[in-house]
């Protein structure tokens, strides 16, 4: 209850299987050294900086060094490559990347090509969605599987396509909207949606009648007759302003109004931040309300289940699972919140982790 594009990618920031998985977090030390935290323990993987890094839930890809393509997974380093990849992306649970034209998948340790000609693909957590210019053929990898979505190309790209965790939603070329959801093609209107958005199991979205509808592990809930002024959507959650002014959430299929107010909103993941009426700085998480600051912070940071920022009392602080914890107020070099994981730099040679209230 409530209370008190041609593109690379876009990134949608988890695969069901794997929620258990520790967040991981990367640095490299004053020795120039790159270091992972993982399960609590601080690995020495790499003697060198990396050129290009990325962290992802389950993987951390990077061009070492000497531009080698390499992945820490499961404790260890697997050599992908050397000098053969151009481009790379991650998510909670998959590594996507392409050597030269061909787009290829690193899923739970095993790597699989998707297609030799690609341009255009887009990844999520535990999806890859993306235009196989070999077979004229949207397609999606998911669950170590390939789908066909789209088997026929006209001169132009597919549009009005979005992409989440575990699911694809878009317009195809005869003008109705589809859902691509656990290995089916949903036939979800029969006219084209020009509003909409996409989270982990949700698809939230303006019909061709004007009725605001979201669909949510696989069932469809009218919520409106009405469309509303703005929605976003998240993982299993939809923030919206409805058009008679009400600031609700879609939350465990249910509707909760928030209050009779318009206002700045963000949904992340697990999480809604927004700002009150009177300027608090507040947040939802798995339907409860909590409150942050008395005022609205001008930058902040939400991935899965956090919110990190630094506020006016210079002390870094920290929203996750719904526990609030101050970190730290030292002078900061720099921070990065990675999914429920923080690391930052004290001065040039002191780095610290900061996960579920341990500090390491």
């Amino acid at each position: 209850m409530l209370k008190h594009l041609v593109c690379f990618c876009f990134l949608f920031f988890v695969c069901v299987c794997d929620v258990c998985a520790q967040p991981l977090a990367e640095y490299v030390d004053i020795q120039n050294e790159l270091m992972v935290f993982d399960r609590g323990l601080i690995h020495k993987v790499d003697y060198l900086p990396p050129v290009d890094i990325k962290v992802g839930r389950s993987a951390i890809p990077y061009f070492d060094n000497s531009h080698s393509f390499k992945i820490y997974y499961g404790g260890g380093v697997k050599s992908i490559n050397e000098g053969l990849t151009n481009a790379f992306f991650v998510s909670d649970n998959l590594v996507a990347f392409l050597n030269q034209k061909s787009l290829n998948v690193f899923d739970r340790g095993n790597t699989k090509n998707l297609t030799t000609i690609c341009a255009q693909y887009v990844v999520g957590d535990s999806i890859v969605e993306f235009l196989d210019d070999l077979r004229n053929e949207y397609r999606v990898y998911y669950n170590g599987q390939i789908y066909t979505i789209e088997s026929f190309i006209p001169d132009s790209v597919l549009s009005g396509i979005k992409v989440s965790d575990n699911i694809v939603a878009y317009n195809n070329f005869a003008n109705q909207f589809r859902i691509f959801y656990r290995g089916n093609i949903i036939a979800q209107e029969e006219f084209p949606v020009g509003r909409f958005d996409a989270g982990r199991n949700t698809v939230a979205y303006v019909d061709a009648n004007r009725q605001f509808k979201i669909f949510h592990n696989g069932k469809t809930f009218t919520i409106d007759d009405y469309p509303p002024t703005s929605f976003s959507a998240g993982d299993n959650v939809v923030a919206y302003v409805s058009g008679d002014g009400y600031f609700k959430i879609f939350y465990e299929d249910s509707v909760h109004s928030i209050g009779f107010f318009n206002p700045t909103y963000r949904v992340v993941d697990n999480v809604i931040a927004y700002k009150d009426p009177s300027g608090t700085f507040k947040v939802i998480y798995k339907g409860e309300i909590t409150e942050l600051e008395n005022y609205y912070p001008d930058a902040y940071t939400i991935q899965y289940n956090s919110v990190a920022y630094v506020n006016t009392s210079n002390t870094l602080r920290l929203f996750s699972e719904g526990e609030v914890y101050d970190v730290t107020n030292a002078d900061l070099a720099n921070w990065q919140l990675n999914y429920d994981v923080i690391r930052y730099q004290i001065g040039q040679s002191i780095f610290k982790i900061f996960y579920k209230g341990n500090e390491y």
